[in-house]
């Protein structure tokens, strides 16, 4: 049900989602600088930036 309603989030309101996923990729500690930066371009991509990171990154908004 998370997955679910990041997906839909990341979809329909961006902004917040992006913002999410940048305060938890900067908080980790398992990423690299480089990374980190990574992860931030790709999540700027609108609707499955952050999506991808929730999948494949192993990531979270919250």
């Amino acid at each position: 049900m998370k997955l679910l309603v990041e997906i839909l989030l990341a979809i329909f309101l961006h902004p917040i989602a992006f913002v999410l996923c940048v305060v938890n990729i900067v908080g980790r500690r398992d990423l690299g600088g480089v990374q980190k930066v990574v992860w931030i371009v790709v999540t700027f991509i609108w609707g499955i930036g952050p999506i991808l990171y929730v999948l494949l990154g192993d990531g979270a908004f919250w």
